[in-house]
Order: C-alpha cells, then sequence, then structure tokens
C-alpha cells in the first residue's frame, strides 16, 4: 500500500514557475500549504536519470532532504514519434539555459523538417514522485498522445504546449483555458493516480 500524505505543508521541487503554478492548482482543493523549491532557496539538482521517473524522483529527495518536508517533483517532457523519443527527458534542455521554448520549438520543428518524415505524432509524458524526508518515495505517470503543429499557435501554457494538439482536440494546449487543459493534461493524469494511492478522499 502507498505511504498516505498527512502533511500540511509540501514542497514542489521545481525552479519553473509555469510547472510550479500548475501543480499547486491541481494541489489547491486538498488545502495543502504549498512552497515551491525556489522559493525555499534550495538549490536544483542536476538532472542525471535516464528517464522520467529517475529524474522525478531525484529532485523530490533533494528537495524532501533539503527542506525536511514531503517534496513532489515533476519530471516531464515532449517525445516526438518521428525523431525517436526526442527531446524526451532533455526537453527542457532543448531550450538551453535561458529556457527560451521558442527556440526549443523551432529546433523540434526543424528537426522533423531534416527526417524527412510526415509523421507528426508525439506524446507528453510525466513522472511525479512524491518524497518524504526518510527516502520513501510513490511514484506516477502519465501520458497524453497528440500530433504537432507548425507554427505554434497560442500564448498560454509554458514549454511546448503552443506546438502540441492532444487527440480528439483542434486547439492546442497553447490556445485552450488552462481549467481545460489541467482536466485532461499528462500531468493531470499522473496527479490523478497520485491522489487516489497518496492522499485521503
Amino acid at each position: 500500500m502507498a505511504r498516505q500524505f498527512t502533511d500540511s505543508k509540501i514542497v514542489i521541487a521545481s525552479h519553473n514557475s509555469g510547472k510550479v503554478t500548475e501543480i499547486a492548482e491541481l494541489l489547491e482543493p486538498l488545502g495543502v500549504s504549498v512552497i515551491s523549491a525556489g522559493d525555499a532557496g534550495l538549490p536544483e539538482p542536476e538532472e542525471t536519470g535516464k528517464s522520467f521517473i529517475e529524474n522525478a524522483e531525484l529532485k523530490a529527495k533533494a528537495a524532501a532532504l533539503s527542506s525536511g518536508l514531503p517534496a513532489l517533483a515533476d519530471d516531464s517532457g515532449l517525445s516526438v514519434s518521428a525523431l525517436g523519443g526526442a527531446p524526451g527527458i532533455y526537453s527542457a534542455r532543448w531550450a538551453g539555459e535561458e529556457k527560451d521554448f521558442e527556440r526549443a520549438m523551432k529546433r523540434v520543428a526543424d528537426a522533423l523538417l531534416m527526417s524527412g518524415q510526415y509523421d507528426k505524432t508525439a506524446h507528453f509524458h510525466c513522472a511525479l514522485s512524491l518524497c518524504w524526508p526518510d527516502g520513501v518515495c510513490e511514484t506516477f505517470e502519465g501520458v497524453l498522445a497528440g500530433n504537432l503543429i507548425w507554427p505554434a499557435r497560442g500564448d498560454k501554457g509554458f514549454g511546448y504546449d503552443p506546438m502540441f494538439v492532444p487527440n480528439g482536440y483542434t486547439q492546442s494546449f497553447g490556445e485552450m483555458d488552462p481549467v481545460e487543459k489541467h482536466a485532461m493534461s499528462h500531468r493531470s493524469l499522473a496527479f490523478e493516480k497520485l491522489l487516489n494511492k497518496c492522499f485521503q478522499r
């Protein structure tokens, strides 16, 4: 049985403001007090894992140990079929140190063009890891399939959202109302599993 979350405060182990906002909004109905790793002055660990799960657990464990509080970390990214799953776990790194996702999206579009393939299928993958200071972790995954568009559309969301259209929809995540996105995103799919296993509902 998964460990139950019984604390009143949690650290979101991220320095990405868009990601922190999205996770905080998912946690809001639970009445849990939230602090981000950035606001807490916690260091940003090097992501040396070989999978989304490994990186999520690495970040959550580091934040929990540094803060003495339970920590929730997300590792997520865009995997493009025609690019062999790239950028995948390196999604943020494709944006460079400046976190320039306009550049990252252009890099994906250019790589697709160079591949000579017409396959625009892709998926967003999310691993959410909840870790406690004693090292215990509960980790869950969510995957959402869709197609890429170029030029990108919309100024909502963050990261690769403006170039991703989920299956069954015509709007990109960059055009979609955040409430609608939250209801079906890869992150919300992982979060639902987390709630079912670790939170008394």
